[in-house]
């Protein structure tokens, strides 16, 4: 019998999941995601972690506990850098050890590091063979994934920028798809502008060669990969958008000093949102209707 793969669903799930779950299927690799954060699993979180860690972070190792004993493995991928200049949050670097710190459950992992050669090819092979698989079949279900993952980014980029044409408020959100899809940091946030009548325009959704390209525009020495691409989408839409809301958790070190950059080269209005596992979406409220009401005004 096939072992099970667990996928949190939290950090990288929100960029790849279409990747990870169509390349085991096509494997025909059983695989179990957990269900979307709730305060159980935020409690997880928060049992499993210290102080200094990110809200995002705890909110992982609290996917991460849940699936403990409902699969055999653990997906959790290590990614360094896509390049020299395209590195990544510390934490995706450290993420492979901090879990295996946490848990004594068998992980399945693919590092990326193009610095030194590790490309995600030859993670996705490393991992296939672990499950027993074979090379032409791995190649072949590596190529359907990422085929099926530029399908689906395709749709979704292409939606994001009919959104530009909408009549309502249009509001630009920088923010980590981690933070941005969690149903417990991002999406209560963007279900309330969406409420008070504005259209979410996702600044991760651009192609992502004009996006770190036109980050240029805004900084020419932004070290973060994630970080550029978010901080280019601002270029691209700038003259089709009303605000800006900066969205992030609680205390993210890149998110801290490259929102703060950003926030001094803009013109538009913008609002700067920090959520932590003790926010109350009251005061979020307050700040929301107040930062509408001046968008409404410009309008």
């Amino acid at each position: 019998m096939d072992k099970i793969v667990g996928i949190p669903r939290s950090f990288l799930y929100y960029d790849h999941h279409i990747l990870w779950e169509t390349f085991l299927s096509e494997l025909r690799i059983p695989y179990i995601v957990s269900p979307k954060t709730n305060e159980q699993i935020m409690r997880f979180g928060q049992q499993d972690s210290h102080d200094e860690m990110c809200l995002s972070l705890k909110n992982y190792l609290g996917h991460v506990h849940y699936l403990e004993d409902k699969c055999d493995y653990l997906l959790v991928p290590r990614v360094d850098n896509y390049g020299l200049y395209n590195q990544t949050c510390t934490n995706f670097l450290a993420l492979y050890d901090i879990v295996h710190n946490v848990t004594n459950k068998p992980i399945l992992n693919y590092n990326i590091d193009y610095c030194h050669g590790d490309t995600e090819w030859k993670g996705f092979l490393k991992m296939g063979l672990e499950l027993g698989k074979k090379r032409a079949e791995i190649k072949d279900a590596y190529h359907h994934a990422k085929e099926k993952e530029k399908e689906y980014y395709d749709h979704l980029i292409g939606a994001n920028y009919n959104a530009l044409n909408n009549s309502k408020p249009r509001i630009l959100i920088i923010a980590h798809n981690y933070v941005l899809y969690d149903e417990m940091i991002g999406l209560p946030i963007t279900n309330m502008f969406q409420k008070m009548g504005a259209t979410i325009i996702d600044a991760n959704l651009f192609d992502q060669k004009v996006a770190l390209r036109e980050s240029r525009r805004i900084s020419s020495g932004l070290y973060w990969d994630t970080s550029r691409k978010l901080v280019g989408a601002i270029p691209i839409v700038e003259h089709n958008i009303d605000g800006i809301v900066f969205l992030s958790s609680f205390p993210c070190g890149l998110d801290s000093l490259v929102n703060e950059l950003v926030m001094r080269k803009i013109k538009k209005p913008y609002l700067n949102l920090v959520v932590d596992d003790i926010s109350s979406l009251t005061g979020m409220e307050t700040r929301i209707e107040s930062f509408m009401d001046i968008l409404n005004v410009k309008i």
